[in-house]
């Protein structure tokens, strides 16, 4: 698993989430590493975030479609349906919205890994 976020906290708040179940294999703050890194690492999953310097997350994502079988999952502070249509449109399998990290990061996860999509409860229509 690779880990993107511009915010130091926030990855290493992931990391200590997701430590105890997943191998993560790097963690990256901005959108032009994650897809270098992504590439390179070849995870099974990317927990990336859209507000990232250099590309964001989407951009990211979108570019590494045909290079990556790694499964997207969103972890981002936007809850607008219009991100979340244009996350899944860049090749998301799961969006999470980062005030639901705690409860929803996992099974998110999890559902990418069985093929399924997962959105969190608290994304609204705004």
């Amino acid at each position: 698993m690779l880990l993107a976020d511009d915010t130091e906290k926030i990855l290493a708040h992931v990391r200590s989430l997701l430590g105890p179940e997943f191998e993560i294999v790097g963690t990256v703050n901005n959108g032009i590493d994650a897809v270098e890194q992504a590439k390179h690492l070849k995870p099974d999953v990317l927990v990336i975030d859209i507000s990232m310097p250099g590309l964001n997350g989407l951009e990211a994502v979108a570019l590494l479609r045909p290079h990556s079988e790694a499964k997207a999952v969103f972890l981002t502070v936007h809850k607008g349906m219009d991100f979340v249509a244009a996350a899944f449109a860049a090749g998301a399998s799961a969006y999470v919205a980062k005030t639901d990290v705690d409860t929803d990061l996992v099974p998110a996860i999890m559902q990418a890994l069985e093929g399924g999509r997962f959105i969190s409860q608290s994304i609204t229509s705004e």
